[in-house]
């Protein structure tokens, strides 16, 4: 069964228009990405799913049923927020059973739901203490078994991970890849940060404006971006546009090259001067200022000794650029 459909779903606050004719299907067990600058619409697109917000017109079906009017509660989703949002007084046990324990549920259900997610969370050595007693990864784990325990139809993430330090970030993004291999479950998670929505998603959704720009894989999106936004969204460092290409490409456009794609080739058609080198051990990047004044990135793999100032000569294979005309379309030479 299909996990979501909207149809037509637009969202206004007065005269302001946040969501404009937003199609989207999420197929049953997919992790779909929403991904976009701030103020794109993709919290707002997630609070409309989630019932907290009402669409202003179009349709959102959820496991097959309209839910327009049924209230959050009763729509079959589980949240988990950027935010813990836990209970600081209760236990991580009673954090993750309380919502089970308002709907009723019989200790038996409650005990084995909630003894499976701890075990899933690695929790086990943590379940009795308090919301203060723990790390912030720790945290949003409860938070995450909270929504487990629901057994939901739909779990939505909104920007789970963005109050965690960096090496957190990357092992909690590890963590909901392996829950969502076992669970099988549909989930819908909204992040501002590409590597997140690269590494974690069956399927990204870039939004700009409240309206969808393009919805892929993330192969297909990085390898096929419809445009010359999804091409500069996606991608660290981000793809370099250049106006004044030596090859053809459409009056007044840009051409688009990914700075992997780039390489130091002396006779190679981009002449400049590297003004920035950033080691990172198994990468070095050079930020180029070109002949015509234009600032590019290359990203070289390994360790590279060019320095600051040095004249280089760059090429690149012509089969790997995009070319955009004046609007930013994607188009072919």
């Amino acid at each position: 069964m299909t996990a979501l459909i909207l149809n037509d779903v637009c969202k206004s606050f007065g005269a302001v228009e946040v969501l404009k004719d937003i199609n989207l299907t999420v197929e049953d067990g997919e992790f779909v990405v929403f991904v976009g600058p701030s103020g794109c619409g993709k919290s707002t697109l997630l609070r409309v799913i989630a019932g907290l917000e009402d669409a202003s017109s179009g349709t959102v079906r959820i496991a097959g049923d309209v839910v327009n009017n049924t209230p959050p509660a009763k729509r079959g989703i589980a949240m988990v927020f950027q935010s813990y949002a836990l209970y600081p007084h209760l236990s991580v046990r009673d954090n993750m059973s309380l919502g089970l324990k308002q709907e009723k549920q019989p200790k038996s259900v409650i005990d084995e739901r909630v003894g499976k997610a701890i075990q899933m969370l690695d929790l086990g050595a943590y379940e009795d203490r308090r919301p203060s007693d723990l790390s912030g990864g720790q945290r949003q784990r409860v938070a995450i078994g909270r929504a487990i325990v629901r057994e939901p139809k739909l779990f939505l993430f909104d920007e789970p991970l963005s109050n965690l330090d960096a090496a957190l970030r990357m092992n909690t993004r590890i963590e909901i890849a392996e829950l969502h291999r076992t669970l099988s479950a549909s989930m819908i998670y909204v992040t501002h940060d590409q590597t997140e929505a690269m590494t974690l998603a069956d399927k990204i959704v870039v939004l700009r404006d409240g309206r969808v720009e393009q919805v892929g894989s993330p192969m297909e999106l990085y390898n096929n971006p419809v445009n010359k936004f999804v091409a500069g969204f996606l991608g660290s460092p981000a793809m370099n546009f250049l106006q004044k290409a030596p090859v053809d490409m459409p009056k007044d456009g840009s051409l688009g090259i990914r700075p992997e794609h780039l390489r130091l080739q002396k006779g190679g058609r981009i002449k400049g001067t590297v003004t920035h080198v950033e080691r990172l051990g198994g990468d070095t990047n050079l930020l180029v200022s070109t002949a015509e004044k234009e600032a590019i990135t290359v990203r070289l793999f390994g360790q590279n000794g060019t320095a600051v100032g040095e004249a280089v000569e760059l090429d690149y294979d012509n089969h790997a650029t995009f070319a955009f005309d004046t609007n930013g379309q994607r188009v072919v030479v």
